[in-house]
């Protein structure tokens, strides 16, 4: 049967809240589906080419586990608040009908070692600068202040997710092999980023503003 599969315009991080408005009929029945299972999850997924709604789209490979942890039916959509959970590779993708599936691969997750707690320091300090610095030119997504997870690798993920990148560098974020590979790519990438802050920020999904606990009504 497949993994139900949510191809978007943005990409979700482990440990890390997202909020989705789903209105297409193909998703609306996938929620109810999920709905009946003990442990509602989806998988998402960036678009490479093509747009969120209408399906014909094409799509990266790599994602992450989605479970559903808030759940608000609204005037003609239901609104939905996931948490980022394991990454996957995509084994083959299924038929999109009735709605995108595929047979996925899960990937360990990455290793924390306490030796890498002054490069995490350095990267949550530069990503939170560089994010007070994008806030002056507006779109970002996350506070500056935004309160991240006492976990040390919780908060590695967090710290990856709230940097102010595009979504192909996100991308790369997210394909990291190792913790002290992950931490040194957002800061080298936020670092390149911060020229660039006075450009438009293309629209996207809408995120939380807290990671700690998401509030469903945004």
């Amino acid at each position: 049967m497949g993994t139900a599969m949510f191809p978007l315009g943005a990409v979700l991080f482990p440990h890390t809240p997202m909020a989705l408005r789903i209105f297409e009929e193909r998703y609306l029945v996938m929620l109810g589906r999920l709905l009946d299972e003990t442990d509602p999850a989806f998988g998402v997924v960036l678009i490479e080419r093509g747009v969120e709604t209408g399906g014909g789209d094409q799509r990266f490979a790599l994602g992450t586990i989605a479970r559903l942890s808030h759940v608000v039916p609204q005037a003609g959509q239901i609104q939905v608040v996931a948490r980022g959970a394991e990454r996957f590779e995509i084994v083959e993708w299924l038929d999109d009908a009735p709605y995108p599936r595929a047979d996925v691969r899960a990937l360990p997750d990455l290793e924390w070692n306490e030796a890498l707690a002054p490069l995490l320091d350095e990267a949550e300090r530069i990503v939170r600068r560089v994010l007070g610095r994008a806030r002056q030119f507006g779109g970002t997504r996350w506070d500056p202040d935004v309160e991240l997870s006492e976990e040390p690798l919780e908060r590695a993920w967090q710290v990856a997710a709230i940097a102010p990148l595009g979504e192909l560098d996100q991308m790369d974020l997210l394909r990291s092999a190792t913790m002290g590979g992950l931490l040194r790519a957002t800061i080298d990438l936020t670092l390149a980023a911060e020229p660039l802050l006075g450009d438009p920020v293309p629209d996207g999904i809408i995120l939380t503003d807290d990671l700690d606990d998401p509030d469903d009504e945004d």
